[in-house]
């Protein structure tokens, strides 16, 4: 096995990875949005923790749109935190694959 087939192994897990990482944080994102439209119980541990981590995730677009419904601020705020998530994990990751 030649040095570089080793390398590109390495730059391709790495991808993956990255990839990975950043399909679970929008997915965490997108189930707190789904369990917020679905009035889940927020008493629950399971909910409070996707709350808590989406809230942490989310930190920089929480509340960055000021419409009037609620759910509308929920979806857009954390949405756009996915949606950013999404592309630059995909972007690095792409970027690792030419190396």
């Amino acid at each position: 096995m030649s040095p570089r087939t080793r390398n590109t192994r390495g730059t391709n897990e790495a991808a993956r990875v990255v990839a990975i990482v950043a399909d679970v944080l929008a997915f965490i994102l997108g189930l707190w949005i789904l369990m917020y439209l679905l009035d889940a119980n927020r008493a629950n541990d399971l909910v409070q923790f996707v709350h808590d981590t989406a809230r942490w995730l989310a930190g920089w677009s929480h509340d960055l749109f000021t419409f009037d419904a609620a759910w509308a601020r929920v979806v857009a705020g954390y949405g756009l935190a996915a949606i950013v998530y999404l592309l630059i994990g995909h972007a690095i990751a792409g970027r690792l694959r030419r190396y």
